[in-house]
């Protein structure tokens, strides 16, 4: 008796014999976590027990073959989002990197007989809106053609585009370059991999006010940041040392700028959100109020309470609230993301005090200093609310007036620990930058403090921990510029990014794994330069320091 098809549409079509090929080759992969050792000029470490990818899938299995991927790769997208620019654009980057070493020959090719030559990618939805909780979640299989199946060698399905990249990114990190037979192989095949991210958030701060990025040097830290699934860049665009950005409503904000060549027009800011976009990054953008505002002064004075006490802001000012509002409504067409970030951290209220118009104008509304910094956060939040967007705040507004703060408010933790678990249980959310080991310009923090740091830490109500958004690592650029950002973002960056992506039962502290963590990252280190990303050594015992001597990148 023959079965029929009479009514699958093509998804459903492959979505069946993809089904089938894990059937198929499901009983010689069970319990199997790991990547055999390739008797070859491979670049994988001859440990056997140890499994490539970072971060690590939650859930994974694998078999013993060796796979040839053919240079000619192809890509087929089905479901409906299956016209996703997004998709297509990735697949030509991530064919790039796989296949960077082959070529045509002077000498000849040989015909090696490939296992795979094609990637059919199954997107479920079309909608490529990009907010905070989208759905990243895939399935990757990676099975040789065979006699019961005429599927696509290597399938990804996921629920949307953003989901896809995060499995195309799984899988340019099974492709290995062999030197010996000069082809891309896929070890340890068939590999059946089911996979999410632990957190929704998971973002690196970028400091552009104390040094100047030119806009390149930017989307070069959102591409690496691609490579470890981190998914918010979050752009402290503005400082008190300077003003970079173009805003329309009042074009002299940017006189604050160090010089008019290290400024940031709209249109540069648009390139870098879309740029992120096409990776699954949405960009999170920072004005830092009220204090830390020196530089906006330098262009309209009134925002000074003088020109000898130049920050916090004024707050006795219509003025200054009306620039705020300006910048916010002029940032808005920039930036979708939900979040914005207002600041609110190390508010030195002295000037206030120091400033006879503004000691009046606290008198006259019966105002402490105290009071008066809350009423510019909260202020500050109304605005940002009014235009759609969800208000984040540093820690110090918390704990000066927890009550106060609007329930919408996301509280960004980096002072120490113990102050998520506070935040969670008055039932607002946390973001996690613990500054002990997520600063990733205090150079003295080894990479096994960066990988152990726990964002749950100390909660264990459930409903609670789901309040923590995630965390970020932060790259504050007081001894940071483009000579040397990357080697001072890489490799720590990715150990944070493995806490946030994986699940605490695939991924335990380091102490846990017999130096299996350090021999992953390290090999992931050595991946990021192959990729042009200028990563340090990962033990050394100063981060972004050059390697002490002669050696092996493998073996550092």
């Amino acid at each position: 008796m023959s079965t029929k098809f009479p009514s699958l549409n093509p998804s459903q079509l492959l979505l069946f014999f993809t089904l089938l090929s894990v059937f198929l080759y499901l009983p010689p992969i069970i319990n199997s976590r790991t990547i055999r050792t390739v008797d070859s000029s491979s670049h994988f470490s001859d440990d056997s027990s140890v499994t490539y990818l970072w971060p690590l899938p939650s859930e994974f299995t694998s078999g013993n073959e060796t796979l040839l991927v053919d240079p000619s790769l192809s890509l087929s997208l089905f479901g409906n989002g299956g016209n996703s620019v997004i998709v297509r654009e990735a697949f030509e980057r991530y064919r790039t990197i796989i296949f960077k070493h082959v070529g045509s020959s002077k000498f000849g090719t040989r015909d090696l007989g490939y296992d795979i030559g094609k990637l059919s990618v199954i997107v479920h939805s079309d909608d490529e809106e990009l907010q905070l909780g989208v759905d990243e979640s895939y399935t990757l299989l990676v099975a040789k053609n065979h006699a019961l199946s005429i599927v696509g060698e290597v399938t990804i399905e996921a629920n949307t585009v953003y989901g896809a990249l995060r499995g195309l990114e799984t899988f340019s990190q099974l492709c290995g370059f062999d030197y010996g037979t000069k082809s891309v192989q896929i070890y340890k095949a068939p590999w059946f991999i089911k996979d999410k991210p632990r957190f929704a958030f998971r973002g690196l701060l970028l400091d552009t006010s104390r040094h100047y990025y030119p806009i390149d040097i930017i989307k070069q830290i959102i591409e690496s940041m691609s490579y470890v699934k981190l998914n918010v860049l979050h752009w402290h665009i503005i400082d008190e040392e300077s003003f970079p950005l173009e805003v329309p409503a009042y074009p002299k904000l940017w006189k604050g700028s160090y010089t008019k060549w290290e400024r940031y027009t709209v249109e540069d800011a648009y390139e870098i959100v879309n740029f992120a976009k096409m990776r699954g990054i949405n960009v999170m953008a920072e004005i830092d109020v009220p204090g830390h505002g020196e530089s906006w002064g330098i262009g309209y004075p009134d925002l000074w309470p003088s020109t000898s006490c130049k920050e916090p802001l004024d707050v006795s000012k219509n003025f200054t609230f009306e620039v705020l509002s300006g910048i916010l409504q002029d940032m808005r067409e920039i930036f979708p993301f939900e979040l914005f970030h207002l600041g609110g951290d190390e508010v030195n209220t002295d000037c206030w005090n120091n400033t006879p118009h503004v000691k009046q104008w606290l008198k006259e509304n019966n105002m402490t200093t105290k009071d008066a910094y809350q009423y510019f956060v909260l202020r500050a939040q109304e605005i940002a609310i009014s235009k759609n967007w969800t208000p984040v705040n540093w820690e110090e507004t918390f704990n000066t007036f927890p009550e106060k703060l609007n329930p919408r408010t996301v509280v960004h933790n980096w002072l120490g620990g113990g102050v998520c678990p506070k935040v969670v249980e008055q039932g607002l959310r946390c973001i996690y930058s613990n500054q002990g080991f997520w600063y990733l310009d205090h150079l003295d923090v080894q990479w096994e403090g960066v990988y152990d740091a726990e964002p749950l830490e100390g909660i264990t109500d459930a409903a609670e921990q789901t309040r923590v958004l995630g965390g970020e690592v932060c790259l504050w650029s007081e001894t940071a510029d483009p000579s040397n950002v990357q080697q001072t973002i890489w490799p720590r960056a990715a150990a944070a990014a493995e806490r946030l992506w994986t699940s605490k039962e695939a991924a335990p502290r380091s102490n846990t794994t017999g130096g299996m963590t350090l021999t992953r990252l390290e090999y992931f280190r050595c991946l990021l330069t192959r990729r042009g990303v200028q990563a340090s050594p990962v033990t050394n015992f100063y981060a972004r320091s050059p390697p002490i001597g002669p050696g092996s990148c493998y073996a550092q």
